[in-house]
């Protein structure tokens, strides 16, 4: 009789350590885990860092190279911070090359190119989106094999049409052949895809044509996306270096990034240190452009991601 008790209390014992085990493993589980996700996201910031770091450090370089003299541009090893910065670079700019026309010409031109890609991407996005008609998935095919297609294949053809009809060494003739891109309309078409069809439906019902359901309606729910398409033209076009060299003979004609060129001298004699304070001032206007069309451009990217 006397061993009960004792048996009692030792299976006691051994209940309640069983006990505190079993709480204790979701502990250790919940630890390991907050562990792996911290470790993970050190792991990410570190990545994240690198590419930052190799993003960032060709625009640090320009900006420190054009603060130097052309001879402490080539200075090995390289001083990453400039000790005595050489502001007169910028200043030499402005009087070596017409940059104010360079920019007004840039602006004209890639304003002119965003302003009829967001018109006609639009329009020709929603109509393979939401139109039926006749040989509408042949078309659109077709229209995106273009895009396969790289521009120096084409460019030949392209700068026979623009003489013949004219238009050589003319802003014009820079404008028209891009104003609708395949890429735009692809990039149009998938958004108006996602959007609901009901409420087209719903208009029609009500009398409204097939005009005033685009413009009334999809037209005015797309503006993230369209602003995603104005800001990649506007960075892909005021960059753009190829077709003005192609098109333009005219240096008073001449976009900012080929007047630039012109910075470097014949045969390359002018200072390097000065062309790159011009690359640093033509970076500005695209800088300006993200800066506040960001919120639109994030919600353009992710526009449809999420659902419910």
């Amino acid at each position: 009789m006397s061993d009960q008790p004792a048996f009692a209390v030792t299976t006691g014992m051994r209940r309640r350590a069983a006990g505190q085990a079993a709480a204790a493993q979701p502990e250790r589980r919940l630890g390991g885990v907050q562990v792996r996700r911290t470790a993970g996201r050190v792991v990410e910031i570190i990545l994240l860092t690198a590419v930052a770091l190799l993003v960032v450090s060709p625009i640090y370089w320009t900006i420190v190279t054009s603060l130097r003299t052309p001879a402490q541009s080539f200075s090995n090893p390289p001083a990453w911070i400039p000790t005595h910065p050489l502001w007169s670079n910028y200043s030499a700019v402005f009087s070596n090359v017409p940059f104010w026309d360079f920019l007004l010409n840039s602006f004209l031109i890639t304003g002119c190119i965003v302003i009829g890609q967001m018109i006609t991407c639009c329009l020709s996005g929603y109509a393979f989106a939401r139109l039926r008609f006749r040989g509408r998935e042949p078309i659109f095919w077709a229209v995106l094999a273009t895009m396969m297609v790289p521009i120096q294949a084409t460019i030949i053809p392209v700068f026979l049409l623009v003489k013949e009809f004219g238009l050589f060494n003319s802003r014009t003739g820079l404008i028209l052949p891009v104003v609708a891109t395949a890429f735009g309309t692809f990039l149009m078409r998938q958004y108006f895809l996602q959007m609901p069809k009901e409420l087209g439906e719903a208009a029609t019902v009500d009398g409204a044509n097939q005009w005033q359901v685009f413009y009334r309606i999809y037209a005015r729910l797309a503006g993230p996306p369209l602003a995603t398409l104005g800001v990649l033209a506007f960075a892909a076009y005021w960059n753009e270096f190829f077709r003005p060299l192609i098109f333009l003979s005219t240096p008073t004609k001449f976009t900012l990034p080929l007047g630039l060129v012109t910075l470097q001298g014949y045969l390359g004699t002018g200072s390097v240190s000065v062309v790159l304070a011009g690359v640093v001032l033509s970076l500005i206007p695209t800088l300006i452009v993200f800066l506040f069309a960001q919120r639109r451009l994030v919600e353009g990217l992710t526009f449809g991601s999420v659902k419910g």
